[in-house]
């Protein structure tokens, strides 16, 4: 698989003429920074000389700057110094909606802090910090008023880069990055709690993406790639990042309108998820293939691999059309070792008709709970066909205590160890309907 490196923030501007290219001081625009006066028509008049003169860097010195929606335009990065912090205003009013979608829960989201709309070149950098003050906005808002911006968003554009930034407290995801290609995020730390919905990165139909050397705690996913339109999200590479979730690590879905092509996930480290650690879901007619893991270690996860291909089959923006079943095939997770909660391994499950196709597991190592009894043994798993995909969405006991495959082809477990903390009355593997099917799982302790 390829990865893609876009653009850093220096390599940015060289593309423009050095005769050109400008700093711009935003307290030279009339902000504040004093914590409490509203700097948004000074920081956007800031970017839009900056735009107008050809671009260039953004300034922010020292100082906490208020302000509700900004929109970057065409060359412009935003840079945020030491002891500078962008706070998001508790106004309510001053957020826009520059791209209303609609979520997998049905919610309309789109608001956002900091935002981009067609754009190309653009980026934000610095040591500084961007808080989004999101419970403290949640709180503030009138009554019957659904608002809930996300802390940057990136629509539709072109050579994106965010480095080196402290992003936290929004008010539903952190970042979003959608229907935008060659971006880049690099050594971004994200502290995303408190909140429901509080996502670290979401990759939206985006291509040529790499995410390298970022540090998330997140209340819900701290990775999510997803498609909430028929694009596809291709090329993209997360690598050397350290993830913490109060729900999963990585996920695939749960809006998956369009394909995943291409994607590699490397060298992470996740723990403390009461999500699970890799979830790969299809269900509204997705097609996932060529995708990767390898290289992960996983601390105190519940589900270390949950695969799920459904039949949900929803539409996410207008205009959209329904897409038959879709397909998973071509996976291969590898070099894996994870102490795990939940008392089951991995979990993978097509429906009837629509089989997982081509699935790989090679040098795991998983250390699981054990306990499971004979009752247990004879669970019988709902099909569940349109559910909303979950790792709660078959319930917590499992026939087996290692591998539960089901409505799956051309599997391969290839040196899976599992240590068991306890005795287990179950099998270590149950499969469903299940053909060319390769076992190479053991048992090291029970």
């Amino acid at each position: 698989m390829k990865s893609f490196f876009p653009l850093t923030v220096a390599l940015l501007l060289l593309f423009l003429s050095p005769a050109i290219a400008v700093t711009l001081d935003i307290h030279d625009f009339g902000a504040t920074g004093d914590g409490r006066t509203s700097d948004t028509a000074a920081i956007q008049k800031a970017i839009d000389a900056c735009h107008e003169q050809g671009g260039g860097i953004v300034r922010f010195g020292q100082g906490n700057f208020v302000s509700g929606t900004i929109l970057l335009k065409d060359n412009v990065v935003l840079r945020l110094e030491t002891n500078t912090v962008l706070l998001g205003s508790l106004d309510i009013a001053e957020y826009r909606n520059p791209d209303p979608f609609t979520s997998g829960n049905g919610a309309v989201l789109g608001y956002c802090f900091i935002g981009a709309v067609d754009a190309k070149h653009i980026g934000i950098e610095g040591p500084g910090t961007v808080d989004g003050r999101g419970r403290e906005l949640l709180a503030a808002r009138p009554k019957g008023n659904n608002a809930r911006p996300f802390l940057a968003r990136f629509v539709r554009c072109d050579d994106v880069v965010v480095r080196d930034a402290h992003l936290t407290g929004p008010a539903a995801w952190t970042m979003h990055f959608f229907q935008s290609s060659n971006v880049m995020a690099n050594g971004v730390k994200i502290v995303s709690l408190g909140l429901g919905n509080n996502d670290g990165m979401d990759i939206d139909s985006c291509r040529n993406v790499t995410i390298r050397k970022c540090d998330i705690d997140s209340g819900d996913d701290a990775i999510c790639l997803k498609t909430t339109s028929s694009r596809p999200c291709a090329g993209v590479l997360v690598a050397d990042c350290d993830l913490k979730s109060h729900w999963a690590a990585i996920k695939f879905g749960t809006e998956s309108a369009g394909d995943f092509q291409d994607v590699t996930v490397t060298n992470c480290r996740i723990r403390d998820t009461q999500g699970g650690g890799i979830k790969l879901c299809s269900v509204d007619g997705a097609n996932i293939t060529h995708v990767l893991f390898s290289g992960l270690t996983m601390d105190n996860v519940t589900l270390p691999v949950f695969i799920r291909l459904g039949a949900r089959l929803k539409t996410f923006r207008e205009g959209e059309s329904k897409r038959p079943v879709g397909t998973i095939r071509d996976v291969t997770v590898q070099n894996v070792t994870a102490t795990a909660t939940w008392p089951i391994g991995i979990v993978a499950s097509g429906i009837p008709g629509h089989p997982v196709d081509g699935v790989t597991f090679s040098n795991l190592e998983l250390h699981l709970p054990g306990g499971g009894t004979a009752e247990d043994a004879a669970v019988k798993l709902d099909e569940k066909e349109a559910a909303y995909p979950e790792i709660s969405m078959f319930g917590k006991k499992f026939p087996a205590y290692g591998v539960f495959a089901r409505h799956i082809q051309h599997l391969k477990l290839r040196d899976v160890a599992i240590h068991l903390a306890a005795a287990d009355a179950r099998q270590a593997t149950v499969f469903d309907d299940a053909t060319d099917v390769e076992n190479g799982v053991r048992t090291i302790s029970k």
